[in-house]
């Protein structure tokens, strides 16, 4: 069995910063793209940043130069810094990963249960 934990989110004022980390744990042979999502109060979920298991990066654009994601492949885990932190950014923050199971022969994609991250004075 494959689970993804999330932890790190909060309360922070605008302006600062918070970080994200979810680890994948269970019967894993190997962890592809990890990536983070959100989903605003009232809107669908959307992508935030991905990386992939050799570093390479993306972010969409409300997010360059605020947020960076990381990860630690000895760890299966994946991070997400962010700094600057606006109200728009208020949401439940979600960690998505392509992971392959010690018997599995495809890459099938889990979810973690999401953490909230609220922006607010």
């Amino acid at each position: 069995q494959v689970q993804l934990v999330e932890s790190g989110g909060g309360l922070v004022q605008p302006g600062g910063s918070l970080r994200l980390s979810c680890v994948a744990s269970g019967s894993i042979f190997s962890v592809n793209a990890m990536g983070w999502y959100r989903r605003a109060p009232g809107k669908q979920r959307e992508l935030v940043a991905l990386i992939t298991s050799g570093g390479t990066t993306k972010y969409v654009d409300f997010v360059k130069g605020r947020f960076t994601i990381s990860r630690d492949n000895a760890k299966n885990t994946v991070y997400l810094q962010m700094n600057s932190l606006k109200p728009e950014d208020t949401a439940v923050y979600y960690c998505n990963a392509d992971i392959i199971a010690l018997y599995g022969s495809s890459p099938y994609n889990y979810w973690g249960q999401g953490t909230q991250v609220t922006v607010s004075s």
